[in-house]
């Protein structure tokens, strides 16, 4: 058994469980729902290249979630004055050597479950995952570490949004339609505009879950050395970019609606009103004790928005 700083005692399974952290699977779940929804509406539906996107999406969240702790405590970023959720490295319940090893194995597990989808999509689906999982290691880690420069809204929006439902639908569409290995750039049928489109919802309110979390650890990262956009530019724009993001994401299926006569794609916008609830809270308020149930809530947003969309594009 471990204990936190509050005197708790927390089982190992526990401990790991809150490593790997599931309430943040809806960003690596939504991607995917919308890329099934756009292949099922232009009859290139593949079911076993979607499931395996799904699994190496999950994986590659949970292994960017394990790089996240383990980087963030060993650059001292995690300090005792953190609001957020506890990290199992930094409050010393899983040494930082188990949680290291965790994340290699975890992308190692999506290298190796990605084999399938780059012998049925070639060369790109090899590219995007090698870069995908780059990208997870140099959030937190490396040199150079993307979260620490501002960067990480943009890595979220491409590699969680604009990325994953386009190279879902890809998948798909080659496993249907075919395509040679060694073509780096797909034909167009393979990733069509309305892909691309589509997937600016997913990769708006993705990234708005970071935007909650960087304005509520804003004051921390500021003595810790995180420049997150939070940290460099204040509340005000942090908050402005959170709205951005969210009328970003509402116009979208407005724009589908209009170009395709279909009025189902608006069934997003039923969730306008949690839209709001979380838009008002990340507007007043910088505590953790309001915004980590807001992050939980974006997360649901984000599952929910995801889901009524593929919904409105497949029928």
């Amino acid at each position: 058994m471990s204990t936190t700083e509050s005197g708790a005692e927390v089982s190992r399974r526990r401990a790991w469980l809150m490593a790997a952290r599931p309430q943040t699977l809806p960003a690596a779940a939504a991607p995917v729902v919308v890329g099934v929804g756009l292949a099922l509406r232009d009859g290139v539906f593949a079911p076993l290249p979607a499931v395996a996107a799904l699994v190496g999406a999950a994986l590659i969240q949970v292994g960017t979630n394990f790089a996240n702790d383990y980087y963030d405590a060993v650059k001292g970023a995690d300090t005792e004055d953190r609001e957020g959720f506890t990290r199992v490295t930094a409050g010393g319940l899983i040494e930082p050597a188990s949680v290291k090893r965790a994340m290699w194995l975890t992308f190692a597990a999506a290298i190796l479950g990605g084999v399938y989808l780059v012998w049925v999509g070639g060369l790109p689906i090899l590219v995007i995952g090698l870069l995908s999982v780059a990208s997870g290691v140099a959030y937190t880690g490396g040199p150079y570490p993307l979260g620490y420069h501002g960067l990480g809204d943009l890595f979220v929006f491409l590699f969680f949004g604009v990325i994953a439902v386009t190279g879902t639908y890809y998948v798909q569409a080659a496993a249907e339609l075919g395509v040679a290995f060694a073509t780096l750039v797909p034909r167009p049928e393979l990733v069509p505009l309305a892909a691309l489109v589509a997937s600016l919802p997913v990769a708006a309110l993705s990234t708005n879950i970071l935007v909650v979390n960087n304005v509520r650890d804003r004051e921390e990262d500021a003595t810790t050395g995180k420049r997150t956009l939070a940290v460099r530019f204040g509340y005000g724009v942090a908050r402005g970019e959170f709205v951005g993001l969210l009328g970003l994401a509402y116009t979208i299926p407005i724009v589908f609606a209009v170009e395709t006569g279909d009025l189902a794609t608006l069934l997003p916008l039923v969730t306008l009103p949690l839209a709001a609830s979380v838009a008002r809270t990340v507007l007043t308020e910088t505590a953790g004790e309001a915004l980590n149930p807001t992050l939980e809530s974006t997360g649901r947003l984000l599952a929910a928005f995801a889901a009524l969309f593929a919904v409105g594009l497949a029928v």
